[in-house]
């Protein structure tokens, strides 16, 4: 009785809140339209002097939820903006709590075990955050993979007479996401007043990623002591294309440990499902009797932590 007295709590909480986000978010998409509509009709060429210098924050279904999960340093906001995921703290939130009274409330009603409920609303709560950090994985490599080409770029136009906040905006234009859009976000800050150091260290924040770091701390070394700046831009894309060399040769030398890692991981799964077809009596005791059952989650996360143990040895930094 306890157990379904919270699961109402909880699904009678998440039904609340989607009425209200329901009942709101109509009006606030109006109101983006009319917004937008309005800059469109109103913007002129001679405008871009008269710009906001104040940066504009997304506002979600609760603004309440905005504005304690959205502040300035919050891991989720950060975590949202390097996904490249256009949604709002208060949506994430939101969708977790939906996701973790569903999962919940489907663990306790097919599967019936003590257990079973809590890891369904853990996973329900995790699961946007997973999301998120998914996309800000391959948007990452995507960065990774496009910077040398960026690197080039710079070089060309340094080369060709142009000052670096120029070519900076050059890449802004020029290149596709997530490099161009980073790129833009660090030229528009400059250009609206930020010094290039604090615009260039906010890069390095905004990627997490080594590579930035060594050009953000050569342009600035560059800016301070002089030097050809167009030359340290190419040897750094040269050495982050030879990095990508040899990361490559190492997923060469180490195909055979991932595929070993998959063939492990799908193997007890697919001989539970032919021993199903093959003898279904032998199989039902698996999963009626408690201990079959006990047997089948302590499979499951040994499994798991064999799969995580392959990659982690596998896993070569470069």
């Amino acid at each position: 009785m306890l157990i379904a007295f919270l699961a109402f709590l909880v699904v009678t909480g998440v039904v609340a809140a989607a009425g209200i986000g329901a009942l709101r978010l109509p009006g606030t998409l109006a109101d983006r339209r009319m917004a937008k509509r309005l800059r469109e009709v109103s913007h002129r060429p001679d405008d871009a002097q008269q710009a906001s210098f104040i940066r504009e924050r997304k506002s979600g279904p609760l603004p309440a939820l905005d504005r304690a999960f959205g502040g300035s340093g919050s891991p989720l906001a950060r975590l949202i903006e390097q996904s490249g995921v256009h949604t709002t703290p208060s949506t994430i939130v939101l969708a977790s709590l939906g996701l973790g009274a569903l999962f919940a409330l489907m663990a306790f009603v097919f599967v019936r075990q003590p257990f079973a409920w809590p890891v369904g609303l853990l996973l329900g709560l995790a699961f946007p955050t997973l999301y998120l950090k998914h996309k800000r994985s391959s948007r990452m490599k995507r960065f990774e993979e496009q910077f040398p080409e960026a690197l080039d770029l710079l070089s060309r136009a340094i080369r060709a007479g142009h000052a670096f906040q120029t070519a900076m905006g050059m890449c802004a234009d020029e290149l596709p996401a997530p490099v161009g859009v980073e790129f833009k976000k660090s030229f528009d800050q400059q250009n609206f007043g930020l010094p290039l150091k604090d615009a260039l260290n906010e890069l390095a924040e905004r990627v997490p990623h080594l590579d930035v770091k060594f050009f953000v701390t050569a342009v600035l070394i560059q800016r301070e002591t002089g030097g050809n700046l167009a030359e340290i831009l190419d040897n750094l894309a040269h050495v982050v294309r030879e990095r990508f060399k040899i990361l490559r040769q190492v997923r060469v030398h180490t195909a055979h440990g991932r595929f070993t890692g998959y063939v492990l991981l799908a193997l007890p799964a697919s001989l539970g499902v032919v021993l199903s077809f093959l003898n279904p009596e032998h199989m039902d005791l698996l999963f009626k009797e408690h201990m079959g059952q006990m047997m089948i989650m302590g499979a499951i996360v040994m499994q798991t932590i064999g799969y995580f143990w392959i990659r982690k040895v596998i896993k070569i930094e470069v």
